[in-house]
C-alpha cells in the first residue's frame, strides 16, 4: 500500500507517506501560505521514497473542520492530484485526525472530546471512542458550536459498562478558557496544545482502504460546519 497524505486545515500544515509499511511526514505550524508550502512537501516526500504520483494507491486528506480556506485548498490539491494520476481519495476528518493522536500516544484513553479553534467565538467538536484495534470512533455528530454549548453524553461508550473518563484535546481549550472551565467536572486532562496532522489520519485512512471506502476524485469535497462561513457573527 503507498497512500499520500495531507492537511491545511489547521495552522499546522503536513504532509506525510505511507510506503508498505514506512511512514514519513513533513509539518510546519504557519500562520498563513499553506499553499506555498504543501506541494514541495509532496515532491519532498516522493523524491525521497523514489516515487512518482501514478505509483501511488490513493491520496488522504484532511477534509475539515478546520478554516475556510485551509480545508478548500487540501480538497482542491487532493481532487487535482487524483485526477492527475488517475487515484482514488479518502476524506479523513480533522477532529478525529486529533482523537487519533491522543489515543495513539495514550493506551489507557478510551475517549477524547476534541474541540479545535473555529474562530468567531465557535468550536469544531466531537467525541471518540477508542474502537477496535485502537481506532478512534465517532460518538455523535461533528458540531459548530459555542464553547458553553459543548456537551459530554452521560452514557457510556459502546461495549462499556460504566462511563469513561474523557480526555479533552484540541486548541479549542486554549482559545476559550470558559471551555474548560465548563466541562471541567467530566473531563481527566486536556491536551489544548493539539492541532490535526497526518500522524493522526494514517490509521483511518489505511482501515477505510481495508474497507474499499476509497472514493473517484469527485469524492475530495471540504466539510466546513459552518454555513456561513464568510462573515463574522453579529453580536
Amino acid at each position: 500500500m503507498k497512500l499520500l497524505l495531507f492537511d491545511t486545515a489547521t495552522e499546522n500544515c503536513s504532509a506525510g507517506l505511507y510506503c508498505d509499511g514506512q511512514f514519513s511526514f513533513r509539518e510546519q505550524e504557519l500562520a498563513g501560505g499553506h499553499g506555498a508550502q504543501l506541494l514541495p512537501m509532496v515532491d519532498d516526500l516522493l523524491a525521497e521514497a523514489q516515487l512518482s504520483l501514478g505509483r501511488l494507491d490513493a491520496i488522504a486528506f484532511g477534509r475539515g473542520p478546520g478554516g475556510f480556506t485551509g480545508v478548500r485548498l487540501a480538497a482542491s490539491v487532493a481532487q487535482g492530484l487524483a485526477f492527475g494520476a488517475g487515484l482514488p481519495v479518502l476524506p479523513v476528518s480533522n477532529l478525529l485526525a486529533v482523537a487519533q493522536i491522543v489515543l495513539d500516544a495514550e493506551q489507557a484513553v478510551q475517549q477524547v472530546l476534541v474541540c479545535n479553534d473555529a474562530r468567531m467565538g465557535e468550536v469544531y467538536s466531537g467525541l471518540f471512542a477508542r474502537g477496535t484495534a485502537g481506532l478512534a470512533t465517532p460518538r455523535g455528530v461533528e458540531a459548530v458550536q459555542a464553547p458553553q454549548s459543548v456537551q459530554l453524553p452521560i452514557a457510556p461508550p459502546p461495549g462499556a459498562s460504566k462511563p469513561c473518563a474523557v480526555v479533552g484535546a484540541g486548541r479549542g481549550f486554549r482559545a476559550y478558557p470558559q471551555l474548560r472551565a465548563h466541562l471541567a467536572s467530566r473531563l481527566v486532562s486536556v491536551q489544548d496544545g493539539l492541532l490535526p496532522s497526518v500522524r493522526g489520519m494514517l490509521p483511518k485512512a489505511l482501515t477505510d482502504w481495508s474497507a474499499g471506502l476509497a472514493l473517484p476524485a469527485t469524492g475530495a469535497q471540504p466539510v466546513y460546519l459552518r454555513d456561513n462561513v464568510a462573515r463574522p457573527s453579529v453580536t
